[in-house]
């Protein structure tokens, strides 16, 4: 029974790892195109759009990095979940500071609170991949 489980984990693994791949290429290529095809309306919005996909990619890529490192640890770790939470909201800032620019009065204001709460969110999550990286230094515990 438990070795039918692990093949049926490991699937489930592969399979998810699979599917994250196949993602990012859809978004490499989504990008590629809408790059190509809206550079004649500006080059801010099409690098802005190029921008967001890109990492949307990162993303994928980090979530398929925890993929990986589970399968081969055979444990949760919790270092590539932080990454991506950072890169996340770092998109969300540049998305919304770029959107903000077209913005006055309250909702301006609000997409401010919003880029200090991802900012924050941003700090937190580096000092906890910090403090992880330096518990994973320290010698095991006997």
């Amino acid at each position: 029974m438990d070795r039918a489980l692990n093949i049926a984990e490991n699937t489930v693994y592969a399979l998810t790892g699979l599917f994250l791949v196949v993602g990012a290429l859809i978004v490499m290529g989504s990008i590629a195109y809408h790059l190509a095809r809206d550079i004649g309306d500006g080059a801010d919005h099409a690098v802005t759009a190029a921008l967001d996909g890109l990492l949307l990619v990162f993303i994928l890529l980090e979530l398929l990095s925890a993929v990986r490192t589970t399968m081969t640890e055979r444990k949760l770790v919790a270092e590539p979940f932080l990454v991506v939470g950072i890169i996340a909201s770092i998109k969300e800032i540049v998305v919304t500071a770029l959107s903000a620019s077209e913005l006055t009065g309250e909702r301006f204001d609000d997409s401010m609170l919003t880029i200090a709460v991802l900012a924050g969110a941003v700090f937190l999550l580096a000092i906890a991949t910090f403090l992880i990286r330096r518990k994973e230094r320290e010698p095991q515990e006997q």
